[in-house]
């Protein structure tokens, strides 16, 4: 396979999962991808042992989940960047690398000396990537954000699905929701500073935000609130249906399971629908029998359908609603998810052998060069790589010992 990334090595100085996770993007699409970690504390992530309720690991083995998402395919190196003895190992991994990524915070980054300047001065051509809650410009320059703050609540998505008058907010859907998007995002953006800085050989700084990220994803919304010049009015969608169409929507089926209908033209597949029903005569039916009269009744057609809908189990419609051509979906949870048809039939559910060398398998990013899945491999355990990679850049044993027993490596 065609792996675009191949050649580059990337050196991350960055925890938890928002910066990391265009790390593994970047690794899965061929990098080198060099990890620095505290060399007494790792990754502050690794001490996460409860996640939404839920065990973050597998139980009796070294498999992380919350670690291999977003570090996978990666080399762990762990370093006391704040000890003078690791600086010139730093240094040397700066001079060999195209990409320094970090989302550390600007008065850590000056404190142990890896900001714009401090890196551009060891290696000029460098390609600079921030990822950030607040961006690098404004009074919120300096403030940490997660993506549940920046993302979620910022962005505009925790008011876009919590309903009005609702007595508390709705959550974001999954662990690591705005930070996967985000990952994703400076993954891209990455990739298009090394295609600039191939043709005009120039090296670019790449600032990717959280707050930006969210933004983006509510801009429809954003972008309304802007043109009219004020917040939008509360707009509760109907109980089922939308204002003119009966075949949008979620519906309830007989075992307490969900269809999400996305039938934009309501006329050209009522009557299909109806058919597939069990209900031919609703398709000529006075009321809805042009798309017009469809529309303007749609809320009793939209009641039709609920009745309908509820009369029969999820397997029973998602069996009904696959023989006909109208746009529609199954409302999955995560092993469903994991077990999609089309996910595996494209290799987005990729496989993975852990450290204990059991076959795992994880969720593949969703971009994929020549019609091929990524290979990927699973994340380093803490500090894995560190006398490997640290021999590469010529150090002998008798340094590696050295460092270690000061406490600047592990």
């Amino acid at each position: 396979m065609h792996r675009p990334m191949e050649g580059v090595r990337v050196l991350e100085v960055a925890q938890f999962t928002f910066v990391p996770a265009a790390g593994a993007v970047l690794a899965d699409w061929g990098a080198d991808v060099i990890k620095i970690e505290h060399a007494e504390r790792g990754d502050a992530q690794r001490g996460l042992v409860r996640v939404l309720g839920y065990e973050a690991a597998s139980q009796g083995s070294s498999f992380f989940p919350i670690m291999e998402g977003p570090n996978r395919g990666k080399r762990s190196v762990g370093l006391a960047l704040e000890r003078p003895a690791a600086r010139p190992v730093l240094e040397k991994l700066i001079r060999e690398s195209d990409v320094f990524l970090t989302n550390f915070l600007p008065e850590a980054r000056a404190k142990l000396r890896i900001d714009l300047d401090d890196v551009r001065a060891i290696n000029p051509d460098i390609v600079y990537v921030r990822g950030s809650g607040f961006g690098p410009r404004g009074d919120e320059a300096d403030k940490g954000g997660y993506d549940s703050t920046a993302f979620w609540a910022r962005g505009g998505s925790a008011s876009g699905v919590t309903p009005p008058g609702a007595d508390r907010m709705t959550r974001m859907p999954a662990g690591a929701y705005g930070d996967s998007m985000g990952g994703m995002t400076l993954a891209g953006g990455i990739a298009a500073a090394l295609y600039s800085r191939a043709v005009t050989g120039e090296p670019s700084v790449v600032d990717v935000s959280l707050v930006g990220v969210g933004a983006w994803a509510t801009q429809f919304t954003v972008n309304l609130a802007l043109m009219t010049g004020g917040p939008l009015p509360a707009n509760p969608p109907p109980r089922h249906g939308s204002a003119t169409n009966p075949l949008i929507g979620a519906y309830r089926t007989a075992d307490g399971r969900w269809i999400e209908l996305s039938m934009l033209q309501p006329g050209r597949y009522w009557a299909e629908f109806c058919t597939l029903a069990g209900r031919e005569d609703l398709g000529t039916d006075a009321r809805f029998d042009s798309t017009d009269k469809l529309m303007a009744n749609a809320a009793e057609a939209a009641g039709l359908v609920a009745e309908l809908i509820a009369a029969r189990p999820f397997a029973e419609w998602t069996e009904i609603l696959a023989r006909g051509e109208g746009q529609w979906a199954a409302v999955q949870n995560a092993w469903e998810v994991g077990q999609d048809p089309a996910l595996r039939a494209n290799g987005m559910i990729a496989p993975v052998v852990d450290a204990d060398g059991v076959p795992r398998e994880l969720v593949a990013s969703p971009v994929q060069f020549d019609e091929t899945p990524a290979d990927i491999t699973r994340a380093p355990q803490f500090a894995e790589h560190t006398d490997d990679v640290l021999r590469e850049l010529g150090l002998t044993d008798e340094e590696l010992i050295a460092l270690k027993l000061d406490g600047a490596a592990t």
